[in-house]
């Protein structure tokens, strides 16, 4: 999925879906706060993540269902939430501690680099050892991003995030906008800018009520996320004040803020506003990494089937991805581990592509007939595999530093948002992201 987008990053792609859910706290915790997670000869393993996955019994690939049957000694349990940023958080304190943890962990992309730090490396499985996963069937960067300085490979890949654009064919045809999915792609085709001057001419003639975007914040992360320069420099260092990535989708980002040209929504907002505004068509536009297709199927319901089309972005980028790691203080390390290889294999890969849309991160399988010949009923039978991987071919991924999720949620969550909800001058936003980067962050 994504990006937590803090998701799914994934993140950071983060939606309240309905999944199995464990309690009410962030994370499960596992056996290491004294509760062996057995019962008759039971092993219960539990799965914390956020956002939409693709695993589930209820509305994803029924994976943890078909895992249980064809091992009887294993019950699985998941854990879902919604703020990507909560649960990296909460997932920090409870690794310092070494319990309340589930047995396997998702990690937004956004959040890696951290993961693999000196500071963390340790406290996870090494799982090109542990568990019984090829990497030689990963994308060779995406391994890369999950590698500790010695050589662990603390990750295994979910999905990637290739963008498009999704919108409301219903909407655009009463805004006098096109609504074939080659001539919306070519209002924007190249350039950002462009998707401005459509939204300008949305605006002109929108419906009573609606808006052409959703979320200055969801903007800013599109467009930084098509940039090959983001939050960190060549080395890996936070150099976000000087990122030519960042300034163009601040400026980009404010622009449609102040323009109008946004319902003023945060993503993923716990009050489900944002989920809210799907369902009563109140923007036309958002921007989708591939996992957001899942949230929109979701969220805006069997109502508003066939309403919702995919075009190509103006430029092609990757927001968001995810990766499931195994802590070492779990009680069932080696079940959690081979649990974690199973649900990230090509073939388990493909049938979450073929339910959720997430694209995935096996070479094999993002090549295969399976996931090109791929359509979307819900958005009209959409050529998703085609979309999707056309735009994954040109992804160019970006250097992260350990800081780029929280300096993301810095600057949409206390910078744009505060522009566009509360009309803050955007220099003085500005400054108060630096003040809030210079006081949390220890570089």
């Amino acid at each position: 999925m994504r990006t937590s987008s803090s998701r799914r990053g994934r993140r950071t792609a983060i939606a309240a879906v309905a999944v199995t859910v464990t309690g009410t706290t962030l994370l499960t915790g596992c056996g290491s706060d004294g509760d062996d997670a057995k019962s008759g000869g039971t092993i219960t393993l539990r799965v914390g993540t956020f956002g939409s996955f693709g695993y589930d019994d209820k509305t994803g690939a029924k994976l943890y269902a078909e895992y249980e049957k064809t091992h009887p000694g294993i019950k699985i349990e998941e854990s879902n939430v919604a703020d990507g940023q909560k649960y990296w958080d909460t997932l920090k304190l409870r690794l310092s501690r070494n319990s309340g943890l589930a047995d396997v962990q998702a990690i937004e992309v956004g959040y890696i680099a951290e993961a693999t730090g000196s500071t963390m490396a340790d406290k996870w499985v090494d799982l090109g050892k542990e568990g019984g996963a090829k990497l030689d069937a990963f994308l060779d960067w995406k391994v890369k991003q999950a590698t500790t300085a010695d050589g662990s490979v603390i990750g295994l890949g979910t999905d990637i995030g290739p963008m498009a654009v999704c919108y409301n064919k219903d909407l655009f045809a009463k805004a006098g906008l096109p609504t074939d999915r080659e001539a919306v792609g070519k209002l924007w085709e190249g350039d950002w800018s462009k998707f401005l001057e459509a939204g300008k001419t949305y605006q002109k003639k929108a419906p009573a009520g609606t808006a052409f975007h959703d979320s200055a914040s969801g903007l800013f992360n599109a467009v930084v996320s098509s940039d090959p320069v983001q939050y960190a420099d060549a080395s890996g260092k936070l150099d976000w004040e000087n990122s030519p990535g960042v300034k163009k989708a601040w400026d980009t980002a404010v622009a449609a803020a102040r323009g109008g040209l946004t319902a003023k929504l945060r993503q993923f907002d716990e009050k489900g506003t944002w989920n809210a505004a799907f369902k009563n068509s109140k923007f036309a536009t958002v921007a989708c990494p591939s996992w957001m297709t899942g949230i929109i199927k979701d969220q805006a319901g069997p109502a508003n089937q066939g309403k919702w089309d995919i075009a190509a972005p103006p430029v092609a980028g990757n927001w968001g991805g995810a990766f499931l790691a195994v802590p070492k203080s779990g009680k069932h390390v080696k079940e959690a581990a081979e649990l974690a290889a199973w649900l990230t294999a090509p073939e388990q890969h493909a049938k979450v592509f073929a339910v959720n849309g997430n694209i995935p991160s096996s070479k094999d399988t993002l090549t295969s007939v399976a996931v090109q010949e791929a359509k979307l009923p819900y958005f009209g039978d959409a050529p998703v595999g085609k979309i999707f991987s056309g735009a994954a071919v040109k992804i160019t991924p970006a250097s992260i530093s350990r800081w780029d999720g929280q300096v993301k949620t810095f600057l949409t969550d206390n910078g744009i948002l505060d522009i566009e909800q509360r009309g803050t001058d955007p220099a003085k936003a500005w400054e108060n992201v630096k003040k809030l980067v210079d006081d949390k962050i220890d570089q």
